[in-house]
């Protein structure tokens, strides 16, 4: 499963502890009638849960009683994006359209049915965020809601078993390095307790392939590079080498691995802000989680999404400024208080607001701060091209095969990966 359907279940169950903000004043002021100065109905189209309750819609409808706002809600990311693509330049769409990080490629390939930002808003984003919705000509076509910074849950109790650290601080320093000083530490704790020590290959991988620039594709050609990128097989063969004593076996996901989060099936897992609400919806019992402001080789992301605005809507002009202000600072604060969702607006980041929320669930874990500084840490914005998510699937189903299934060698998995990577050429 990926982060869409991970939305679904992460974000209406995180708990976090935040004070109340203010939206009046905050951007999006001009623009809310139409040209020929009458009342104006603005859709808003998402999925899963953006934090866009009915009490903040209506704050916008009270500073502008001019401007009436339909939200819908697609029931999955699926649904929409079938939606999307269906009626993109054609007739249909919401005046404001939420996109998936995960579509992203292909949304790209028509920017230019899609209004572009205004210049005035493209520095308002952490630089990775923009980077990745920006077309060739420069234009910005996507308000980016949230993302998804990584950083590193543990099981306190499992750790003390183990007679490692527990405090999240000393873990932090414990886990600082590369993927091999987070293995090291793996091997430790298997060694001592002869239990797994993360979840699964396959999450693991994808946290370690979110850090590679251009893992499957050229950037420039689109050319497939992926079975003869360096880059790709020594993640691979790290990951697989290590989840032969230090993995769990459990597919993400699944029954049992859900079931893991609450028996101790494993001490750690990767950790984007939105993965605590399903760790606490499916551990509610487990008062040992904690979260650690550390991330193997420095910054990860997964998961995120951004509005788009059609540029063949009624209300271009209106549906920007609506857009502009449900991803502004202010608002993206109390999106996050709504539903989890984290900010990528810098100025959110640096809001006391946000970063002194805590997570009651995770010991009081001062998660605003954490998330900001991992958010902070990423360098990377992966290039994602057109067969991007057929090879990662592909890569996925290769290391089920090895950690959960255990039908295949890690060679042979390889192998086979390879013949079906070829065969997208």
């Amino acid at each position: 499963m990926n982060s869409r359907a991970l939305r679904q279940i992460a974000i209406a169950t995180v708990a976090v502890s935040t004070s109340a903000i203010v939206l009046a004043g905050c951007a999006g002021g001009s623009g809310s009638t139409s040209e020929s100065g009458g009342p104006v109905t603005l859709t808003v189209a998402t999925f899963n849960d953006f934090g866009y309750t009915d009490e903040l819609l209506q704050a916008y409808q009270d500073e502008h009683p001019e401007v009436k706002i339909v939200h819908n809600k697609a029931a999955t990311s699926n649904d929409a994006r079938a939606n999307y693509f269906q009626k993109l330049g054609k007739k249909g769409l919401a005046d404001i359209e939420a996109i998936e990080v995960d579509w992203l490629p292909e949304v790209m390939k028509y920017s230019d049915l899609l209004a572009p930002v205004p210049a005035d808003l493209k520095d308002r984003w952490l630089d990775w965020k923009t980077e990745a919705a920006t077309d060739a000509d420069g234009n910005l076509i996507g308000y980016g809601t949230d993302i998804g910074p990584e950083a590193i849950c543990y099981r306190s109790d499992l750790f003390e078993a183990a007679g490692l650290p527990t405090d999240p601080a000393e873990v932090a320093t414990l886990l600082e390095g590369d993927w091999s000083k987070y293995f090291e530490v793996g091997a430790q704790y298997s060694s001592a307790t002869g239990k797994a020590f993360f979840d699964s290959a396959g999450g693991t991988y994808q946290g370690m392939i979110n850090q590679v620039k251009a893992a499957y594709e050229d950037p420039k050609t689109g050319d497939i590079t992926a079975t003869e990128n360096p880059e790709v097989k020594d993640i691979y063969d790290q990951v697989t080498a290590a989840s032969a004593t230090q993995s769990a076996h459990l597919g993400q996901w699944s029954d049992d691995w859900f079931a893991g989060l609450s028996n101790g099936a494993f001490a750690t897992m990767l950790c984007p802000g939105w993965m605590l609400g399903v760790i606490s919806g499916n551990a509610q019992d487990v008062t040992t989680w904690n979260v650690a402001n550390v991330f193997p080789n420095g910054g990860g992301n997964w998961g995120g999404s951004y509005l788009t605005v059609p540029a063949n809507g009624a209300h271009v002009k209106e549906a920007q400024a609506l857009a502009d202000w449900l991803t502004s600072p202010e608002t993206q604060i109390k999106a996050f208080e709504n539903a989890g969702t984290f900010p990528s607006q810098t100025k959110a980041l640096e809001d006391q607001t946000l970063l002194s929320s805590t997570n009651e669930f995770f010991n009081n874990a001062q998660v605003g701060q954490i998330f900001t500084d991992r958010a902070n840490a990423v360098t990377v914005s992966p290039f994602k091209g057109e067969k991007y998510f057929q090879i990662n699937d592909a890569m996925q189903q290769a290391l089920t095969r090895v950690d959960v299934d255990k039908s295949q060698s890690p060679a042979e998995s390889w192998d086979q990966w390879v013949s079906e990577v070829d065969a997208l050429n």
